[in-house]
């Protein structure tokens, strides 16, 4: 599996600056790193137009003060405004090498484009409302704007807003990227994102989704060899339809879709078997080259939904797991979980599941999967996919438009026609993730969760 970027809480990112010091580069050395590589963007992306850049008392606005020197050398109108005196030794001395003057932040005046280098990494606590204010302002009057490391007001390990936080230009993360990058509802603050690199390295379970390497199927191969998928229906069968068609765009040798009733409809390639009773369900299931089987899409929760899922639990086979079924388990209506399942639960349904817990959107997607033993795809427009051993990937900025009916269905029909490809899970669900964010990108807007499916070989087309 594509291995993706590294995402780095506050305190691992304190750890890995601290041992690139303790080999023997000094502080400022980096501060002069991530400066340099901050002022390329800004050069790149917005030339010579004025620029003016905001700068705070710690080493983040010591960052400033290096990018606003840098411009200025470039022969960019450059203008600094600074919310107090510089505390440590490193920013004091980017302030020093400045050598140019230094407004207050609240008398400060616009230009065309606003550099925030307040705050960075490690904020606990907002801006006071004044400052937070000005920076509202400032911002809405640039034509550019850039958020060095990550937007004042920000907490660095969940995304959550300590304050009022405007939407940037472009977000710079310095030397990794941070989890408010990537999680709502700071994620939602920045358009772009960019990675500036400073020679501080971290390896990390945690990393940002990255696009899968796909394959074609093999010359040899066939329908069984590719993937054999069951969908177990239920009372709706336009959810088990459309989660369906998209395992069979998957990827996938074959689909089969086990109805609560003989309804017709979807591509003729799924076959669809009437198993109205528990023993036509296990009959069904009965079946050694299945390589893996959903449920959940359009399965009810009354007593036979149930029992149908306590066939699937039980199958003893590579199971992904949504919607009812997931709403089934939180009621105690079906069990026990067996380990290595995909569960694909929205917010609401991860609650009921695994109960409102504290932590960031990562911390719970990882203790939900060491506790379950299951994959976990906490979906939302920061999916988080979550594995009992430590690793996580997150996938942001997703369409707003997949907040539609049937999104989830498509996603977790995606999700097992993956696994019955890869026969891995974690796998299976980076892929399908990826895929299904690519799928709603070229459906652009106002789509349909029908339109996903539609788009789905030519997102797999790109990753071949």
């Amino acid at each position: 599996m594509t291995i993706g970027d590294p995402v780095l809480t506050a305190a691992r990112m304190r750890a890995a600056e601290q041992a690139v010091i303790a080999s023997g580069v000094p502080e400022y050395d980096l501060m002069e790193r991530a400066g340099a590589a901050a002022a390329e963007i800004v050069w790149r992306a917005g030339g010579s137009r004025d620029v003016l850049v905001l700068c705070g008392p710690g080493n983040n606005g010591g960052d400033g003060f290096v990018i606003a020197r840098i411009l200025r050398a470039k022969g960019v109108p450059v203008r600094v405004a600074a919310l107090g005196e510089s505390r440590t030794a490193s920013s004091l001395r980017a302030r020093a090498a400045w050598a140019g003057p230094v407004e207050p932040l609240q008398d400060a005046q616009p230009a065309g484009q606003l550099v925030d280098a307040l705050f960075g990494t490690g904020l606990t606590r907002g801006l006071d409302p004044q400052a937070a204010t000005e920076l509202g302002r400032l911002v809405d009057l640039a034509s550019h704007s850039y958020a060095i490391d990550l937007p004042s007001g920000v907490e660095t390990d969940s995304g959550a807003l300590l304050s009022p936080v405007p939407r940037f230009g472009v977000g710079i993360a310095l030397g990794a990227w941070k989890p408010a990058h990537l999680l709502y509802p700071a994620a939602g603050r920045m358009e772009r994102l960019q990675c500036a690199e400073i020679g501080v390295a971290a390896p990390s379970d945690v990393g940002r989704l990255a696009p899968p390497s796909l394959h074609p199927p093999a010359g040899d191969e066939h329908k069984y060899s590719r993937g054999l998928v069951a969908v177990v229906g239920g009372e709706m069968a336009g959810a088990s339809l459309l989660a369906s068609h998209a395992a069979a765009r998957s990827g996938a040798g074959m689909v089969r879709r086990m109805a609560a009733a003989m309804e017709t409809g979807g591509p003729d390639a799924i076959v669809t078997i009437g198993a109205q009773t528990a023993a036509e369900v296990e009959r069904a299931l009965d079946d050694r080259r299945l390589a893996a089987v959903l449920a959940g899409p359009g399965l009810g929760r009354d007593d036979r939904a149930r029992e149908r899922l306590n066939i699937v639990l039980q199958s003893g086979h590579p199971l992904v797991l949504d919607a009812d079924a997931l709403n089934i388990l939180s009621e105690g209506g079906a069990g026990p979980l067996p380990a290595g399942a995909i569960l694909t639960p929205h917010e609401a349904e991860f609650t009921r599941l695994f109960g409102d817990r504290s932590g960031s959107k990562i911390d719970r997607a990882l203790e939900a999967a060491r506790r379950s033993r299951c994959i976990v795809v906490y979906k939302g427009a920061d999916t988080v996919i979550a594995a009992p051993d430590g690793r996580a990937r997150i996938a942001s900025h997703a369409s707003s438009w997949l907040s539609t009916a049937g999104t989830g269905d498509v996603l977790a029909g995606l999700v097992a026609g993956r696994l019955a490809v890869t026969r891995d899970a974690l796998r299976a669900a980076c892929e399908a993730v990826w895929l299904h964010g690519e799928a709603a990108r070229r459906a652009g807007a106002a789509f349909i969760a029908d339109d996903l499916i539609e788009r789905l070989p030519g997102a797999i087309a790109r990753r071949l």
